[in-house]
């Protein structure tokens, strides 16, 4: 029997309507915005299909897929790649089956290695799943900012104070430029190959007002840098980092806590600290801020491929490209990373 759903790609003219759906509907995420498909084309080059299930003339659900395809790392279609969270968002399960079934019918013409959902709710028992992999960390947040200091954890909490003796100091940024410097050390330090400056300053252009970028200084020179996403009533702190001397002066610490506090006064009320690999340093920290994770579900339908993808930094077989990497001068990393990052999805 019919379900009524009409399956169309998202064009020009259903960007307004596309993110009205995605503002009222609980199940969608600040990665479910429309303008990420022009974030992936423009800044990467990727052909990204948008899917959206319709009756009578509504959206009921939304389905935001990238394609990539390397030589290196596979040929993949994700929602979403670059993003943390992805998958159906949808008022009713009907809609979202019909939606899934044209990403899966998709993926299957194309015949890509595997289709892949990053999701934070299970949906397919049936399909291969990474559930303990990956976790987001998400907090309420207190209207009152000193609630907050106080809910961090005692140690964490002394560190955050190191920063503000150290006389740290935050300020809305204008520009990237000094977001891609402490960026691009950080993930340098890691032997993470670096975005583009191009992409961060497409964010910027793209999300507008939902998109900020607060810098840490230390007696006018900057220490440490975060981009943020927001949505509804939540900040995402998103890409973020420190220059050399940042661990000295708790620059990091300080930025999320600074970013924490001015988000109170906006009336913020939830703070998304993101996806974090189970056993890395990123956890750790996280954990340390008194978050509690939450596991994240990467669901695949396999197409060409016989198991999951394993591409992720824990990946022995990736270890010595990172030690090599880190060996690398900093300017030769800005110019090769984007050329890889643009693969790794």
């Amino acid at each position: 029997m019919s379900t009524g759903f009409q399956i169309k790609k998202l064009t020009a003219a259903d960007k307004s309507r596309w993110d009205d759906f995605v503002q009222n509907c609980s199940e969608a995420t600040f990665f479910h915005r429309a303008a990420w498909a022009d974030v992936i084309e423009s800044a990467f080059g990727h052909e990204t299909h948008f899917l959206y299930a319709e009756r009578n003339g509504a959206i009921e659900a939304v389905l935001p897929l990238a394609r990539i395809k390397s030589k290196l790392f596979g040929h993949s279609l994700i929602s979403l790649p670059f993003c943390v969270y992805g998958g159906a968002a949808a008022i009713s399960e009907a809609a979202a089956i019909a939606v899934e079934a044209e990403a899966v019918k998709l993926a299957d013409k194309m015949g890509v290695d595997q289709l892949e959902l990053r999701q934070r709710h299970p949906r397919h028992t049936d399909w291969p799943v990474k559930a303990d992999m990956y976790v987001t960390f998400r907090k309420e947040l207190d209207p009152d900012p000193e609630k907050n200091m106080l809910a961090i954890p005692r140690k964490q909490r002394a560190v955050v104070r190191k920063g503000i003796e150290a006389g740290l100091q935050g300020q809305w940024d204008d520009d990237v430029d000094q977001l891609f410097d402490m960026y691009s050390r950080s993930v340098h330090a890691l032997g993470t190959p670096v975005f583009s400056r191009r992409y961060f300053q497409v964010l910027r252009d793209q999300f507008g007002k939902d998109c900020s970028v607060l810098t840490i200084t230390k007696d006018g020179r900057p220490v440490s840098s975060v981009m943020n996403f927001y949505f509804r009533d939540e900040v995402l702190p998103y890409y973020g980092g420190g220059g050399d001397d940042a661990r000295q002066y708790k620059a990091n610490d300080f930025m999320y806590w600074e970013l924490m506090r001015r988000s109170c006064e906006q009336g913020i009320k939830v703070f998304d600290y993101g996806r974090s690999k189970v056993g890395t340093g990123s956890y750790s920290f996280k954990k340390n801020w008194g978050f509690e994770p939450a596991p994240l579900y990467h669901e695949y339908h396999l197409v060409r491929a016989k198991t999951m993808p394993d591409i992720n930094p824990l990946n022995p077989k990736y270890r010595l490209f990172i030690e090599t990497w880190k060996k690398l001068p900093l300017g030769l990393t800005r110019l090769l990373g984007p050329m890889l990052v643009r693969n790794l999805g």
